[in-house]
């Protein structure tokens, strides 16, 4: 038998397509080619496989070899193709002993010059495919960790490409191990920080627990060293505890990303800080391979964006449209990615370049022009899709000097998140944030006093029609922590607190 055909999967995105691996061995003179759009690392791989194999103890076959990556006008990427194609050079050869030209199962995994396996990024999503075909899947064993959250997925995690061909001749059988998921580590040993670590600033934690309890975006204002940034960072300590589907989906996105996937932070949502000089791509996804960028890293998590002003206002005004949708797609030539991107997005920023402007002591250097150019930089469309903005003050030293013991923990903030949670998912399936505009008026319970004050401060404060919405979900969200059904006078003025006439 000189043709063998095994199968793979490539990678785009969250997609994974199945690619045909065909060898072909005939006469003439000795060469090993790959047709198929390999990319360089496909294309590199051809002296890859021809070490693996002669220091595998294998003969490397002085024929003509072709080896055709089916479909032909999908891109290939990365050294995943190792495997297979090594394999399917051993079957074509008549050294695994097969009569059949197609091999069972499919196969991914690089090669070492040694023939070890190594690991190859995207196995997760790959694995859960593998599984809905019922076939199982030969892997590197660094990779068997992810691949174990496919629950039922039947996996072969080899760490060498000879124990890989001693399978497939039947001289060893290894059985197919079925996944039951990761439920052994059930949790990460990660620790959050805590809220009585936070001294003072009354008004910043309440706005982050009603962040924290109706999914709501989180704008701080205030001068340097006031506990902005710890108390973002105190955010997901908050949220409730990620359900199976949440983890899979961001370990998912982890998989396919550059970082790929991390075991220790299996079912920790999220926090993602990216740097302000980084660039749109960075933050939005892209690049030449359509990677993630931080929101979607940053799906069923946190996302922080600190001295918010200093971010470029061109890549600021991208995260309107995934605010809203919840989904990100990044077109390129070829193809078109698209990733999830359900993330909380808090943020905090100085009143002006200097930071102290409105600081009693006199220290601003900031003209008015100049405070406000510099806070102009964030846009009124971007501003208006921001649930709770907040200004903070420097913390009063007298606040300081309290005992840790005096101030409420994370512990006892999280019970009311998730007791009013509950409320939400009951009424509408989702958080008051996320839900769709429809369910949530047809689900809103508005006391008539309360509609006729926030009619007044629409015309008093120019509120849009989005910031009306806004409001009425921040209100509603301050009803349900306090175990209301119906959005009352006070929680309609408490949420008009959070909402600034302009930055």
């Amino acid at each position: 038998m000189s043709l063998a055909r095994l199968q793979s999967r490539a990678g785009y995105g969250l997609e994974t397509p199945r690619v045909s691996v065909e060898v072909h061995l005939s006469g003439g003179l000795p060469s090993f080619s790959i047709v198929g759009l390999p990319e360089v690392a496909v294309r590199e791989s051809r002296e890859r496989v021809r070490s693996a194999l002669l220091n595998s103890g294998f003969d490397f076959p002085t024929r003509r070899i072709t080896v055709n990556l089916a479909p032909a006008d999908l891109p290939k990427q990365g050294g995943r193709f190792d495997l297979p194609i090594a394999l399917g050079i051993l079957a074509a050869s008549g050294q695994l002993g097969k009569t059949s030209v197609d091999l069972p199962g499919e196969y991914i995994g690089e090669l070492g010059l040694g023939g070890e396996l190594r690991a190859v990024p995207g196995v997760l999503p790959i694995a859960l495919e593998a599984c809905k075909t019922n076939n199982f899947l030969m892997l590197p064993r660094q990779n068997f960790y992810e691949a174990s959250l496919a629950e039922g997925a039947q996996l072969l995690p080899c760490d060498h490409l000879a124990e890989c061909a001693t399978h497939l001749r039947n001289d060893t059988l290894m059985d197919p191990r079925p996944s039951k998921g990761l439920v052994a580590r059930p949790h990460s040993d990660v620790r959050c920080p805590d809220l009585s670590e936070i001294s003072g600033q009354h008004l910043g934690r309440r706005a982050l627990e009603i962040s924290a309890a109706g999914g709501h975006s989180l704008l701080m204002i205030g001068p340097p060293g006031c506990g902005k940034t710890m108390l973002a960072e105190r955010l997901p300590g908050l949220l409730p505890e990620m359900s199976e589907t949440e983890a899979l989906d961001s370990a998912m996105i982890h998989s396919v990303s550059s970082l790929g996937f991390d075991i220790d932070r299996w079912k920790v949502r999220p926090f993602r800080a990216p740097h302000h000089s980084g660039s749109a791509a960075a933050l939005i996804g892209g690049g030449r391979n359509a990677q993630p960028g931080e929101i979607s890293l940053a799906h069923n998590g946190v996302l922080f964006l600190d001295e918010l002003p200093e971010f470029q206002r061109q890549t600021l005004d991208q995260l309107r449209e995934p605010l809203e949708s919840g989904f990100i797609s990044i077109s390129r030539v070829n193809a078109s990615v698209r990733y999830p991107c359900q993330f909380q997005w808090i943020s905090a920023m100085n009143p002006c370049r200097c930071g102290y402007e409105g600081d009693l002591s006199g220290r601003c250097r900031c003209t008015v022009e100049e405070a406000k150019r510099y806070r102009q930089k964030i846009s009124g469309p971007l501003q208006d899709r921001i649930g709770l903005q907040v200004r903070l003050s420097a913390i009063d030293p007298r606040e300081l000097k309290k005992s840790r013991g005096s101030i409420e923990n994370s512990k006892a903030v999280k019970q009311r998140v998730i007791n009013a949670r509950i409320r939400q998912l009951d009424r509408l399936g989702s958080t008051n944030a996320r839900a769709h505009q429809a369910r949530f008026d047809s689900r809103l319970s508005l006391e008539k006093s309360a509609d006729r004050f926030l009619d007044k401060a629409m015309a008093a404060l120019a509120i849009s029609a989005r910031g009306y919405h806004l409001v009425l979900r921040v209100a509603q969200t301050i009803a349900d922590l306090g175990g209301v059904d119906c959005v009352q006078d006070d929680h309609i003025a408490e949420a008009l607190q959070y909402r600034l006439p302009e930055i």
